[in-house]
């Protein structure tokens, strides 16, 4: 069951220090798609971030004080994050935000987190757009100009693709980012791209435009969109004969692109930021802690960079040793070597994460880890 519901605050695991009490939190905002469209995201996101509160609190909280997570459900549709995050702003008087998974709605909340002077972390949205808003704006992830070129590289030298068809949502930042990224990254290798065909978001039939790509006769077809087309795009695309793998980025990543997809998606790719496969100490530790706080679900990357993002924020408070806007800021941009779930952060100086990518492989209707990119 969910634990935050949209505006509300809640203290978990609370067990304060150094004179701290409930009735004195540092109040942390959270905007996230909480149902809707890429709801998957949004909730897993949501989970990560929250597990991270709870761990924080039961360990005394941050600066002698528990962290209170105020949340709000932007139902994944334009127009709702900035309403969400004026009021974490001034009615809720945060000292930071944390959000948005996806791209478009990151860049829609940023501007106004820029022109309050409230620091904003996205846990994973990539499109390059979203910190370049301003000196307030993170984000704990990789952008798509890394991303975009490490599905160029394997679909060519792993896949020994030459030619590529892609296949872009034009409603959305984050695929035509990542798709301008993958094209100048393939051609550049000595591919070739056979097609470049748009759909639009939400859109249930792509029936023509995968005629005219199976009909470029691509060794790939690129898609860099999100689960819920992605799977139904996946059905159709095997329906029409196109037996060439499909590929994309994080966006595929939601438990719905297998339920929706199942046999479809079958031995498809994607890039993305975490596997659970990870051997590493933090890595075991947060799928323990997840698995038994949220009735043995497994956590997916969108769960661990929720996560990391809250952990970032708090060891940014710590190190600024108070939560005045851009003092807080500051601590955020000097954050170097973060040993976090997802791996080493470091907040380079266009306020992005330095930190490598996961290729991932759709086996047996899992998420099955092939190979980590370094930077």
């Amino acid at each position: 069951m969910l634990a935050g519901l949209a505006g509300f605050g809640f203290l978990a695991g609370c067990k304060p220090s150094g004179g701290g009490t409930a009735a004195n939190p540092i109040k942390v905002g959270e905007f996230a798609s909480l149902s809707g469209k890429e709801a998957n995201f949004g909730l897993s996101s949501h989970e990560g971030t929250l597990l991270a509160v709870e761990n924080l609190n039961s360990a005394g909280g941050v600066l002698g004080r528990p962290i209170s997570l105020i949340t709000e459900d932007d139902l994944s549709k334009a127009g709702e994050p900035a309403t969400d995050v004026n009021k974490l702003i001034s009615r809720d008087n945060v000292v930071a935000v944390l959000g948005e998974v996806a791209s478009s709605r990151s860049l829609e909340a940023a501007p106004i987190c820029q022109a309050s002077q409230i620091p904003m972390i996205s846990p994973s949205s990539t499109n390059p757009k979203v910190t370049e808003t301003g000196d307030f704006i993170f984000r704990v992830c990789f952008i798509d100009p890394f991303q975009g070129t490490v599905m160029a590289n394997f679909a060519y030298n792993t896949l020994k693709a030459r030619k590529v068809a892609v296949f872009t949502d034009v409603k959305s930042d984050y695929s035509k980012g990542l798709a301008k990224y993958f094209k100048e990254s393939f051609i550049k290798l000595g591919g070739q791209i056979t097609a470049e065909l748009d759909f639009n978001g939400g859109d249930k039939d792509f029936k023509a435009q995968l005629t005219a790509i199976k009909a470029s006769n691509p060794d790939v077809v690129f898609v860099p969109g999100y689960y819920t087309d992605v799977a139904l795009i996946c059905i159709q695309a095997k329906q029409l004969g196109i037996n060439v793998p499909l590929c994309g980025g994080d966006g595929w990543e939601g438990e719905d692109l297998v339920k929706i997809g199942q046999d479809a998606v079958e031995g498809d790719y994607f890039s993305t930021h975490y596997s659970p496969e990870s051997t590493t100490p933090k890595s075991q530790q947060f799928v323990a802690d997840y698995q038994k706080r949220f009735n043995g679900k497994t956590p997916d990357a969108m769960a661990a960079l929720g996560y990391d993002s809250a952990m970032i924020l708090a060891d940014a408070i710590k190190r600024a040793g108070v939560t005045d806007g851009p003092k807080l800021r500051d601590a955020l941009a000097a954050t170097k070597n973060f040993d976090g779930v997802t791996g080493t952060t470091t907040i380079n100086e266009q306020r992005d994460a330095t930190k490598p990518a996961v290729i991932l492989q759709v086996k047996d209707g899992k998420f099955k880890y092939l190979e980590t990119v370094n930077p």
